[in-house]
């Protein structure tokens, strides 16, 4: 898997929707690769909340987070339904070290 490559292909597949940004680590190694796609304004508005994707290690998955990502992501559009194998709940000490 060509980890650093994932970021820039992930960047175009969004096409400007989101910002796509690495980071170090996560503190859940036995997930990695690890996206979490944030909420916009208005999907955190409409309710959407921080969505953890784990062992996302091909194109096909980074295909469809960029198709939902591009329709709104979460909140304001359904990810697509295979998304449900790569999601997964981080503890709450990672959550809360993400969103403060």
């Amino acid at each position: 898997m060509d980890h650093a490559g994932q970021i820039p292909r992930l960047r175009a597949a969004v096409d400007g929707a989101a910002q796509v940004r690495a980071s170090e680590c996560l503190d859940v190694c036995d997930q990695a690769n690890v996206i979490v796609v944030q909420p916009s304004a208005a999907g955190r508005a409409a309710g959407g909340r921080p969505v953890w994707l784990g062992l996302v290690n091909d194109d096909d998955a980074l295909a469809d987070i960029a198709a939902w990502v591009r329709a709104g992501g979460p909140g304001l559009a359904e990810p697509p339904g295979v998304l449900d194998l790569y999601a997964f709940t981080a503890s709450r000490r990672v959550g809360k070290a993400l969103e403060g």
